[in-house]
């Protein structure tokens, strides 16, 4: 087991009970996303969690594979999921890079909340551009550091060395939309909250929705 793993499995427990840091913007984020979802859609969710939007999502398509490289976050997951008897959710314990599906699998990705985590962001976006069908989503919610705080990779593999915090990539938001747009994307909508105040300081985090080409 790495040791992003293992730093969250260690915090899975804390992390599911924290409330949600901004309510109105996760919930901007989600009525977003559902007005491009559509009952036949099978979607994939990487870095679910403990698979709160997963359930949030599950009554407006017809599946979602949920996967998270922590176990501990995906017993937590499957967990809500059967309290709530949500059918059409699947939890299961994998990586992103780890995932072998054939090409055009997916008609929706949501990589939320995790790509700033990554090592090989421009290779996952790759990954998933390939897994979609054309005209497929690839919706993504990420910080985005370098905007505020770039001083913050300095720091980031010490405190990942001793254990404080997981990998944490610095970039900015035009970083971003150029690694989308490299892959092949194109940018069908973009929204941003106020800045969210980390423990560190505060960072921005852009809401987009990018399409495969047709």
């Amino acid at each position: 087991m790495n040791s992003s793993a293992k730093f969250w499995n260690k915090i899975a427990e804390g992390y599911s009970r924290q409330p949600i840091a901004d309510e109105a913007a996760y919930q901007k984020k989600l009525q977003i996303t559902r007005e491009y979802f559509q009952p036949s859609m099978e979607v994939l969710e990487f870095g679910c969690g403990t698979g709160s939007t997963a359930i949030a999502h599950a009554p407006y398509v017809q599946h979602i594979q949920a996967i998270d490289f922590s176990s501990n976050m995906i017993e937590i997951a499957q967990g809500k999921a059967d309290t709530q008897n949500i059918q059409n959710v699947t939890f299961e314990q994998a990586s992103i890079d780890e995932l072998s599906v054939p090409d055009r699998t997916y008609d929706a990705v949501l990589g939320l909340n995790v790509l700033h985590l990554l090592e090989n962001k421009e290779e996952v976006i790759a990954k998933v551009y390939n897994m979609l069908q054309p005209g497929g989503l690839f919706i993504t919610s990420t910080v985005c550091l370098g905007d505020t705080i770039a001083w913050f990779k300095l720091i980031a593999p010490i405190g990942k060395f001793l254990g404080l915090f997981p990998l944490v990539k610095v970039f900015t938001i035009k970083d971003l939309e150029k690694s989308l747009t490299d892959a092949g994307f194109a940018l069908n909508c973009q929204w941003q909250a106020g800045d969210y105040n980390s423990p560190i300081g505060k960072a921005k985090i852009v809401f987009i929705v990018a399409k495969k080409a047709e």
